[in-house]
């Protein structure tokens, strides 16, 4: 998600009049977005501020809630500036629509850590202008002038009379007024809301039960369909058998797919037993003798291959000659698929009548959502509502749109509203994986230790290729990230990257190509700090020597975490540091080994996220990823026997226990920087951290995920 839209932040604001003398309503703009007609084309509402008569202040966005707190950051901006308290503002779903597109890509929707990013000083300046506004309209009302006015909580007062007028009294005349211009915003050291604890919006509705997400869409005349889809990637359906499935109670109709066969019935009971009493007949194409190991071999022979170049800084060839073999160094790294495994499993409710067609989804991007839903039926956009649900997870698997693509497929057919519901095992193994990739390593030393050459290769498949074909010109610049920019202080550099699609989808997962590479330039790193003779933290501590910001989580990760001091008998630490969607995380993982196992104590984590507008979210985000990475590190692994996940649920795709879950200990490092990403940063720098501590403690290097028993024995 690389594409971005230049955003002229003197041209921000757009404010509408009141609506039927409802209010005030206060629209934020931005140019259009890719793909509008002419570059000259007019501003359009991004989010609105609504400040109604009764006073309630109601913030519309524009993107996804899936836990990563933006129901409560996108309204704490808006609160800041103008002046209320963030619990006190109503939170509204906008529809799919252009207007509400991501500037930093184009289109709406969520990923990349991007929409706090994108938001911050919109939505403020726009809370600012709407203060300004309603200060004009109570200065007007009481014949004083604006200075004489305080503004706070909702209120505008004359602190010398007493004088007090609400918002929700000023809201219709403030709706009349002319639009300021060049509005200041408030200084960081005036700040009341912004980089203080906000309790979570939407957590008293989510603990009640009361948020609806998308699994829990219900409609009259709803009925339920279930899919069965070739277990070989890329088969199709070559006939099939619907005898018995007819016969089960509550099944309506079986309907074939692009995607497979599908049960429609009055419930998902029905709906699932009536697929499983299908009859299928698959023909399993060209990817039915794939396996893992096969793959494997085929990447360890795509390696010996050149590749597109990523990155070419000095001339690392030769300083890798140069560099006799005791300071030559070359290590293979191999990380597998993983399926995303979000604790709601894909759905979609689809409605499609003749002329409009109403989408429920929890999706992160509604965008696509609307296109796809608008092909299927055979009506303009325009015509399609998308209601966006909470979402249960998402980690970039519900960018994709089959789930969308089934139930709208479905509703045409049987003209009624259709849920489509993914099982477990539907989930797990038609997946679209992050990708499995094969990366080769070398490094050269000069007499001081340092590296003088840092060389890569990397062999996987392509996510942009599929994703945005548009903005794919041959180099997938998120299966090198990481890599090519990594923030160490080497002056010979050459990454390139060899693509092999194998037929197994690939997608966004969480922090994408940052998760096997943040494993591999920190492992590696590790491995050239012991060549060296050198402590890990000193090590890095000098090749980021000109890296302010990365030195300085990697220092408050490792005093706080006690790098040095001693530890109880058979533990270790390990430390990895990585910069991703403009944030910068250090992390010390101490662990021990419990019979054939990895166990993690205690993780520490700095981060600079820059900019922080609710610290409580900042830390939760952090420890969210550091399970999900550790899970992945500890145990993650889709592995194809025959075209086929082996994986199937939870008991063999296994995520982290309750009971296995380290101490986790969150430090903010202070920061004036521009926000950066808090979703995905966290998860790159654990499975490295974890890693090398067991390196410490056996002396043996990790080179491949996930961590298997005989990794661990010591050397």
């Amino acid at each position: 998600m690389t594409a971005r839209a230049t955003l002229d932040r003197r041209e921000l604001l757009r404010l509408g009049a009141a609506m039927a003398g409802t209010g005030l309503v206060v629209g934020v703009a931005r140019p259009a977005p890719a793909g509008a007609q002419g570059a000259s084309a007019p501003f359009a509402p991004d989010a609105f501020i609504r400040v109604g008569a009764d006073g309630v202040v109601t913030v519309v966005i524009g993107y996804s809630e899936m836990g990563q707190g933006i129901s409560t950051a996108l309204p704490m901006l808006v609160a800041e500036e103008l002046e209320v308290d963030p619990a006190t503002i109503r939170v509204e779903q906008a529809p799919a629509d252009m207007r509400y597109a991501n500037p930093l890509f184009g289109l709406q929707g969520t990923g990349g850590s991007t929409t706090v990013r994108a938001m911050h000083e919109p939505l403020r300046r726009a809370g600012a202008t709407a203060r300004e506004m309603l200060a004009a309209a109570a200065a007007e009302t009481m014949g004083l002038s604006r200075d004489q006015l305080v503004v706070r909580g909702g209120i505008v007062a004359h602190e010398a009379s007493g004088r007090r007028m609400s918002y929700g009294q000023l809201a219709v005349a403030a709706g009349r007024r002319p639009v300021p211009e060049n509005v200041a915003l408030k200084p960081p050291s005036a700040w009341r809301v912004l980089g203080r604890p906000q309790r979570r919006l939407d957590a008293a509705a989510k603990v009640r039960g009361q948020a609806r997400f998308g699994i829990d869409v219900r409609l009259p005349g709803l009925l339920t369909a279930v899919v069965a889809r070739c277990p070989v990637f890329g088969g199709t359906v070559a006939g099939f058998d619907a005898t018995r499935a007819r016969r089960v109670p509550g099944v309506r109709h079986v309907i074939p797919l692009p995607a497979g066969v599908a049960v429609v019935a009055d419930g998902y009971w029905a709906a699932r037993k009536g697929r499983d009493a299908l009859t299928v007949r698959w023909d399993e194409g060209a990817t039915a003798a794939l396996t893992s190991a096969a793959l494997s071999t085929r990447y360890a022979e795509l390696a010996q291959q050149s590749g597109r170049v990523a990155k070419h800084q000095g001339d690392a060839d030769a300083a890798l000659r140069d560099a006799p073999p005791p300071r030559r160094h070359e290590a293979i790294f191999e990380v597998p698929y993983l399926a995303h495994a979000t604790m709601e499993p894909m759905n979609c409710t689809a409605h499609v009548r003749a002329d409009a067609v109403d989408v429920w989804a929890p999706t992160q991007f509604q965008t696509s959502t609307q296109q796809t839903a608008a092909q299927i039926a055979g009506l303009p956009p325009a015509a399609v509502r998308v209601h966006t649900t909470y979402l249960g997870g998402g980690f970039g698997r519900r960018a994709e749109l089959d789930f969308v693509d089934d139930a709208v497929r479905l509703s045409k057919e049987v003209r009624a509203p259709v849920q489509v519901v993914y099982t477990r095992e539907d989930d797990i193994q038609h997946d679209m994986y992050r990708p499995a990739t094969y990366t080769v390593m070398r490094a050269g030393l000069g007499t001081d230790g340092l590296p003088t050459a840092w060389w890569a290769r990397v062999v996987g498949a392509s996510i942009f290729a599929r994703f945005f074909p548009q903005m794919f010109n041959g180099m997938d610049e998120s299966s090198v990230e990481g890599l090519t920019e990594h923030g160490y202080g080497i002056p010979n550099q050459h990454v390139e990257w060899v693509r092999h699609e194998s037929g197994v989808p690939v997608g966004f997962w969480r922090s994408v190509g940052n998760t096997q590479n943040a494993f591999i330039k920190e492992c590696f790193v590790d491995e050239l700090a012991e060549l060296a003779g050198q402590d890990p933290v000193a090590y890095r501590r000098m090749l980021l020597a000109s890296h302010a910001r990365l030195l300085g989580v990697l220092n408050a990760a490792a005093e706080r975490a006690g790098w040095g001091s001693s530890l109880p008998a058979g533990r270790a630490r390990g430390v990895a540091v990585h910069e991703s969607f403009g944030s910068l995380v250090a992390q010390v993982a101490e662990v021990s080994i419990e019979g054939d196992a990895p166990v993690v104590h205690r993780v520490v984590c700095a981060a600079d996220v820059g900019t922080v507008v609710n610290p409580l979210t900042v830390e939760a985000q952090m420890e969210s990823a550091i399970v999900y990475g550790l899970s992945a590190a500890l145990r993650g692994e889709i592995t194809i026997d025959r075209g086929r996940v082996v994986q199937s649920n939870f008991h063999d795709y296994q995520p982290l226990r309750m009971h296995e879950m380290p101490r986790v200990e969150v430090h903010l490092v202070r920061s004036s920087h521009n926000p950066g990403g808090v979703g995905e940063p966290g998860t790159p720098p654990i499975a490295p951290a974890v890693c090398n501590a067991l390196f410490a403690l056996t002396g043996r290097r990790i080179r491949r995920l996930p961590i298997r028993a005989e990794d661990l024995r010591r050397a």
